[in-house]
């Protein structure tokens, strides 16, 4: 079997484009393909998609190939159109149809600005050397498909950013989901949210929003990364943390794995027996479950709180974690249903 195939990100894309761009606005003739050098030192070559020069601009525009990398971004057209800029400006970048504009504070962008992320920044301006220039960057479609990222939770509106700090796509490195996760909780303590929440799926996000009365700027789409959550909130505390999710999914953080994706951990039947104290009919049914629900459901016949008892052990876990950081932490279980089976630290009635 052949290894996966990496890619380029859409602020590579970007990058060549530009350069190809304000090579025709100075000799009026585009290179193809054109090479740029990345911050590691690769030198990819980019073949153009789009030649245009007309009215004192030159765009150009290069297909992004996300490689084997299941990206959103794919097959996406990245265009950079280059005019000359009044004279010691620098390089003015500007979103143009398909790019987002940032509107909310917290991102390492200024609000009003392009979202046109620092390290594709830097690399545009070293192909123009930082030239007085007006850099307009555009993605076809970006703007429908910015509604399949976390862009507008994070205040980022009418398209997509442009990303990447190192230039290349790893397949399957799930590095853009964890940043996002990052810059949910940058927003967040921006805003001044005290309480945040990470949750494993729409479901258990809408059960955790519904329970505290959450804003969308304060709920994480955590998906299997409990540790990135963690693990980021340990740096840039928020005072509260509550972390959602199915009992399959928090069954595996309560046995210690901050990975949740069933390629990378499984459901540990022996512990969830463990967690049962005095029945131990009911903990060897459990024992011998085929799923996380089969025994929940074994437990409820038996009247008995696995759903709390997963939620404490995975409390413990995630406080482990945290390593001291002034973060207090809740643990909410649901169902598939979303309907709330276990709680760590279980509310005090009334």
């Amino acid at each position: 079997m052949s290894s996966l195939r990496y890619g380029w990100t859409t602020g590579a894309c970007a990058t060549a484009a530009t350069k190809a761009a304000y090579g025709a606005l100075l000799t009026g003739t585009f290179p193809d393909p054109v090479e740029i050098v990345l911050p590691r030192g690769q030198r990819p070559a980019f073949a153009l998609a789009v030649e245009e020069l007309a009215d004192g601009a030159a765009t150009a525009g290069i297909v992004k190939d996300a490689g084997d990398d299941p990206d959103v971004t794919h097959g996406a057209l990245v265009r950079a159109t280059v005019r000359h800029g009044a004279p010691g400006t620098g390089v003015v970048f500007r979103a143009g149809p398909g790019v987002g504009t940032v509107t909310k504070p917290g991102l390492p962008l200024d609000v009003g600005e392009p979202a046109i992320n620092p390290v594709p920044r830097r690399m545009m301006r070293e192909v123009l050397g930082d030239a007085d220039t007006v850099v307009e960057i555009s993605v076809d479609g970006g703007e429908e498909l910015a509604r399949r990222t976390w862009n507008p939770r994070l205040g980022i509106l009418g398209g997509l950013s442009i990303l990447g700090t190192t230039g290349v796509v790893v397949p399957y490195s799930c590095s853009a989901w964890i940043d996002s996760i990052r810059r949910g909780v940058d927003v967040a303590r921006a805003a001044g949210r005290t309480h945040v929440a990470g949750a494993t799926g729409s479901t258990s996000e809408k059960t955790v929003a519904e329970l505290y009365g959450l804003p969308m700027d304060a709920l994480l789409d955590m998906g299997d990364f409990a540790g990135a959550v963690l693990k980021y909130v340990r740096r840039h505390p928020v005072p509260r943390l509550t972390i959602a999710g199915g009992i399959g999914k928090l069954a595996k953080l309560a046995a210690g794995h901050l990975d949740l994706h069933s390629k990378r951990s499984q459901v540990d039947f022996a512990l969830l027996a463990g967690l049962i104290d005095g029945d131990p009919e009911t903990a060897e049914r459990v024992r011998a479950a085929g799923t996380a629900l089969e025994a929940l459901q074994i437990c409820a016949e038996a009247g008995l709180p696995l759903g709390d008892l997963v939620a404490a052990r995975a409390r413990t876990v995630a406080l482990d974690v945290l390593r001291g950081a002034p973060v207090e932490v809740d643990i909410v279980v649901i169902d598939r249903s979303g309907t709330i089976v276990g709680r760590a630290p279980h509310p005090t009635p009334g």
